[in-house]
């Protein structure tokens, strides 16, 4: 399988608190890696120091190495890096304008400008989020007034607008009802046809479903990392075991 992301004895502070420590793994194109574990596992800063959102926090400070396509992240700029690794985040963070600026608002900012390209972005961006259908007659209505599932794939629609490689997800559906849930499932299973996605997620059954290898993270640590059908059926460490059957966390 090609390595998209190579993470490098990662490890990071805030302050005197250490989140992760001496994390290696690689995630490979095209594939969902779920991630797990307790609050405070250092789970989402793990995602968040894969496109430097981490930098602008103070007394932030790691040491290791990550790489996108073998190419040092430390090396490329944060805006270009966040176009290539696009963030959605657990409460959907819909801007406070229509639909379809919420889609063009990226390229724009990227230069696109022209109306017939924005039009096709904002469609082809909503189809590949599961919401054209819903949208294409309500593209001016205010994004504010969608319901909490639709503003969430309203925001990975957003996020696909600029065209990125990797989409990392910090507990997308923790705010949402099943249904909505299972439409947001279903889009991350398309996408990933295209892109490679982390999934940060508390829910375990989740990430039973969606993952095509899963992470167990406890104290910073990288515990385990292999398939679904062996971290939830089978684990090798009895820490993984515990957590998945519910012993702790």
């Amino acid at each position: 399988m090609v390595e998209k992301i190579r993470v490098e004895n990662l490890s990071a502070w805030y302050g005197d608190t250490q989140a992760l420590a001496s994390v290696s793994l690689s995630v490979h194109e095209h594939e969902i890696l779920g991630i797990i574990g307790p609050a405070n596992s250092g789970k989402s800063s793990f995602i968040r120091v894969i496109n430097r959102l981490n930098d602008l926090k103070p007394q932030y400070k790691k040491q290791g190495q990550v790489f996108i396509d073998d190419k040092n992240i430390d090396a490329i700029h944060p805006e270009i890096l966040r176009k290539r690794v696009g963030m959605v985040f657990a409460m959907p963070l819909s801007l406070p304008m229509s639909v379809y600026e919420n889609i063009a608002f990226g390229p724009k900012r990227h230069g696109v400008r022209g109306k017939k390209e924005l039009d096709a972005v904002v469609q082809r961006s909503l189809e590949a989020a599961s919401l054209w259908d819903e949208m294409k007659d309500r593209l001016k209505d205010s994004a504010l007034k969608l319901s909490g599932g639709q503003q969430q794939r309203l925001c990975i629609a957003r996020t696909l607008a600029v065209q990125p490689e990797v989409i990392l997800f910090d507990e997308p559906c923790s705010g949402l009802d099943p249904v909505s849930t299972a439409r947001v499932e279903e889009t991350m299973i398309q996408l990933k046809e295209k892109y490679t996605i982390v999934l940060v997620t508390n829910n375990i059954k989740q990430a039973s479903r969606v993952s095509d290898r899963t992470a167990f993270f406890l104290m910073g640590e990288l515990v385990e990392l292999d398939l679904p059908s062996v971290i939830f059926v089978a684990p090798k460490d009895k820490r993984t075991e515990d957590y998945v059957t519910g012993r702790f966390g």
